[in-house]
């Protein structure tokens, strides 16, 4: 982790040709002349008619209508538009039109809305941090005199999308020279891009000799205002230095509570304004609606911030423009969130033998900011700028608009997101692929046994199989199932659809793993259900009297991935374990819980994996395309940091279940295994971020395995996993043509057919930091921060990864203050939310999780299990629902929870968090 807050990119370099079986035609091509003709000799794979598969019938809406105008650039018009200004198209409700037919209704604009303004203060807050750097910090007094707060003089106004935690007391400004900024008065401060009347009770300060404020009884005046006290000894009792009962200095105003930003306040704002409302993706760097607001997409050239997210959508046009503002430069792609019903789905692309066309030099794939010329004969590369001879096949004439004819039959014309169907040079080896297969694993040791759990897990598998995830409008699922138990040994069972019962085949010898049976060990459910419900019937019953406590655990991922490699084919592990694995096999772990190791510079080898066999099954696991979801029911020490390094490099998922109980954990481990079967998933992936000259993607975050610099793979891809993809400069970017990326996914869907997922996304580029600012999108800000974090803690300890974010932080806002604050009023803070006080038509959210609770005829109990079951929509596992009574055991549990408050043992509350960041910013600034 770099001294900016994140970790520091690797040495870049090309992708590596031929890696994993695949031919290079995925990388980075060889040298190729400026001009050239593409395309191949056509392969012998036999592809799906040459067309454009349309979403079924009973979608609610079809394709969008043809945008009047193209917002990527004046030089990167939309498919060869001449550079005018044209008025925006309109956005329709859910319904439109067919596809490539004239629009039947009005559409609405949303580009004249400015987006609304947050604060990064109040979800950093969420993240609960602690030991915040080293300084003590003290609280400086409010001055008496006031001064009305300063309006935008621009139209239209500057107003920040999603900005960074901001500075107490401060406010953008018009572009030009930094104006007056306030000091912390009494914490009042409104978001950037945001002012109103003074309030009650706030208190502007007077301006000094620059006309900057001057703050009574400060000993210094710096050039952004005065200077604080120096560092004092002290520090919180587990939080950061400098407690309030060791401030130094005159007695201090208390702060009032009602000034602080309210991330609740934000979150309700953001839904009033653009809540329900339709978001139209024609508009280069339009800052989308926060990720709890709910909005409708409708895709009109740019993907859709359900898959892309940037840091900030007006990228510095300067590598010393970025170094100067602090913001990192970076992508969360999340290549296959879940569409709402109401949006259309991706359109499939179908071009034949021939294959998706691409750019000769960068190989980026078609799409709407390639730019045709020359009659329609030949397009310029909107990321390399590489002129490209058109097929004979794909050529069509332009209009006098100097836009292709076919530009809104086309997909990869007109919107930012869409399939191709791949041809043979995308496959392994150059054969289609076999369906995949799900291996449920289950250890039948005896804590398992004793707990129930094997009996849940086996009657829950016989409903869910029925609804293993299929092709859209098929009937039954083409993913292959197979069953193991295990122990210290492992047990694999023939369920094939022509025997009468079951068959056990025992294999002792884990050392070397190997599958005794083939045929009979995957099947479909269906054709075997009779043989696999009997299975499971007995299961529990078999195992129901095992002394047996010691497990194995490397051995049985190696067996599901030999199970794959025979069946030639990719596929999922579901896991489910008990104990740290002590029985002697490849991969034994011993206990190494060192509590003393805490809070010292050692602490991060407890976060550390073991290498060794776990690192070998990784590459294995990510070569075959197998993916492992890891079910844990620890009762005591379990390595999670080397059992979970697996699943966390195969894009699988980790669950925990601690003091696992029927009753208790039940419903929540059933509800996670649900979802788990059922989502929508794509096996054995590569994923390519190409963007447009002068920036490039440089790292990457996520539950991912990387061979290269540049190929990010990915045994499965699912509704839930996101990639964050950091950028850096490599040379100037252009304000007029903008910023591009596109991410190419080549995946194997359920049904065995190989793809080519793409989204396109176009920002601006500004070499104004004001314009970046109010461009910042927080919640992939904070994702970025914390994926950076989590990646820091393996190689530095927490003390150092705390101070490492709140300086980053604090440069930002430094930053931010200098070029662009001034003077403001206080923002309005929303008052605690009561479930007693809930009323039948508010639209309350609490932090509440989902559990049995009764379900009574009344208002008030429908209205909480309402609350509930939105908070169990918006997450990708379930979570217990605690009730907490007034001064019961368990409210002081509840009670750490509380990250605005105190700790229990005297930690930073939020307020003070914020006080001490506005510290280190006046700081960096005298």
């Amino acid at each position: 982790m770099s001294q900016q807050g994140y970790v520091a990119a690797p040495p870049y370099s090309q992708a590596q040709a031929g890696m994993g079986g695949y031919s290079a035609g995925f990388g980075n091509p060889p040298p190729q002349s400026h001009y050239g003709a593409y395309g191949s000799p056509p392969q012998g794979y036999s592809a799906p008619p040459t067309g454009v598969l349309k979403p079924p019938a009973s979608s609610p809406s079809g394709m969008p209508p043809p945008p009047v105008s193209s917002q990527y650039g004046a030089n990167i018009q939309q498919n060869g538009a001449h550079p005018h200004s044209f008025p925006p198209p309109v956005a329709s409700a859910p319904s439109m039109s067919p596809y490539g037919q004239p629009p039947q209704s009005a559409f609405h604009s949303m580009a004249q809305a400015p987006p609304p303004t947050q604060q990064l203060t109040n979800q950093m807050s969420a993240m609960n941090i602690g030991g915040y750097g080293q300084r003590p910090m003290q609280v400086p007094q409010s001055p008496s005199s006031s001064a009305a707060p300063q309006q935008y003089q621009t139209s239209p106004p500057l107003a920040m999308g999603h900005p960074l935690l901001f500075l107490p007391g401060q406010q953008p400004s018009s572009l030009g020279s930094p104006p007056p900024m306030a000091t912390m008065g009494s914490m009042a401060a409104p978001p950037m891009g945001m002012s109103g009347p003074p309030r009650p009770g706030v208190h502007q300060p007077p301006l000094g000799p620059q006309g900057y404020p001057q703050q009574p009884g400060s000993p210094i005046s710096g050039p952004y205002g005065a200077q604080m006290a120096g560092p004092q000894s002290g520090a919180f009792p587990g939080g950061f230095p400098g407690g309030p009962a060791q401030m130094a200095g005159p007695p201090q105003k208390k702060l009032d509570p009602d000034s602080i930003p309210s991330t609740t306040q934000v979150i309700e704002d953001d839904q009033a304004k653009r809540g329900g409302q339709v978001y139209v993706t024609n508009i280069r760097g339009q800052v989308p609606p926060l990720v709890t607001t709910d909005f409708t997409v409708q895709d009109q050239g740019n993907a859709s911030p359900r898959f892309m997210r940037c840091t900030t959508y007006s990228f510095p046009s300067t590598a010393d423009l970025a170094k100067q503002c602090k913001v990192p430069l970076a992508a969360i792609i999340k290549p296959f969130a879940t569409v709402p019903k109401n949006e259309t789905p991706l359109y499939i692309v179908n071009h034949g033998e021939t294959g998706p066309i691409r750019c000769n030099r960068c190989k980026a794939y078609m799409c709407p900011y390639m730019q045709f010329i020359d009659g329609g004969r030949r397009y310029q590369c909107g990321f390399c700028s590489c002129v490209n001879e058109v097929p004979v096949q794909y050529f069509q004439h332009l209009d006098h608009m100097g836009r292709r004819m076919d530009l809104y039959e086309r997909p990869e014309l007109s919107l930012g997101s869409y399939e191709f169907i791949a041809t043979l040079d995308y496959c392994k080896n150059n054969k289609p692929p076999n369906p995949p297969a799900y291996i449920f694993m289950i250890d039948v040791s005896y804590n398992n046994i004793k707990s129930g759990l094997v009996k849940l897990i086996c009657e829950e598998l016989k409903t869910l199989l029925d609804r293993l995830p299929k092709e859209e409008g098929a009937e039954t699922s083409p993913i292959k199932v197979g069953f193991v138990t295990y122990n210290k040994i492992l047990h694999f069972y023939n369920v094939k659809s022509a025997l009468a019962q079951p068959q056990m085949m025992v294999v002792s010898d884990v050392a070397e793993m190997f599958v005794p049976l083939l045929d009979g060990f995957l099947v479909n459910f269906q054709e075997s259900r009779a043989v696999v419900n009997n299975l499971l019937d007995q299961i529990p019953d078999m195992f129901a009297d095992t002394n047996e406590s010691e497990t194995v655990f490397a051995p049985v991922i190696q067996a599901g991935v030999e199970a794959l490699k025979a069946a030639e084919c990719s596929g999922k592990l579901f896991i489910f374990h008990s104990s740290i694995p002590t029985a002697e096999a490849p991969g034994k772990l011993k206990n190494r819980d060192d509590r003393k190791l805490v809070g010292t510079e050692k602490e991060k080898t407890l976060f550390q994996p073991q290498r060794g066999v776990y690192e070998q099954l990784t590459k294995d696991c990510v070569a075959q395309g197998c993916c492992v979801d890891l079910f844990l029911f620890p009762n005591q020490f379990v390595d999670i940091a080397t059992m979970g390094d697996v699943p966390s490099h195969t894009s699988g998922s980790i669950y925990k279940y601690s003091n696992f109980q029927v009753e208790v954990n039940g419903p929540q481990f059933v509800s996670d295994l649900r979802r788990d079967v059922e989502k929508s998933i794509g096996f054995d992936a590569i994923m390519r971020v190409r963007t447009g000259t002068g920036f490039r993607a440089t790292d990457f975050f996520g539950a991912i395995y990387m061979n290269n610099t540049t190929d990010v793979e990915m045994a499965a891809v699912d509704c839930d996993k996101a990639v964050t993809v950091e950028f850096k400069h490599d040379d100037t970017l252009s304000e007029e043509s903008g910023a591009v990326m596109q991410c190419a996914l080549l995946y194997t869907t359920i049904g065995g057919q190989r793809r080519l997922r793409i989204h396109n996304l176009s920002l601006n580029c500004s070499s104004q930091l004001s314009e970046l600012y109010k461009s910042c999108e927080t919640d992939a800000l904070i994702n970025f921060f914390a994926k950076s974090a989590y990646r820091a803690m393996l190689t530095q300890p927490l003390k150092t990864v705390r101070e490492i974010l709140v300086n980053q932080m604090a440069h930002m806002l430094a930053c931010y203050r200098k070029s662009c604050a001034s003077p403001s009023a206080a923002s309005q803070v929303s008052d605690t939310l009561h479930i007693h006080n809930c009323s039948d038509n508010s639209s309350v959210i609490i932090v509440f999780q989902q559990m049995s609770l009764p379900v009574l005829d009344n208002a008030h109990s429908r209205k909480i299990h309402s609350i509930i079951s939105s908070i169990s929509q918006q997450r990708a596992t379930s979570m217990k629902l605690l009730i907490v009574k007034q001064k019961d055991q368990s409210e002081m549990l509840f009670r750490q929870h509380l990250v605005e408050d105190k700790g229990l043992h005297g930690g930073a509350s939020y307020m003070d968090f914020l006080c001490y960041v506005h510290r280190e910013i006046r700081q960096l600034l005298t």
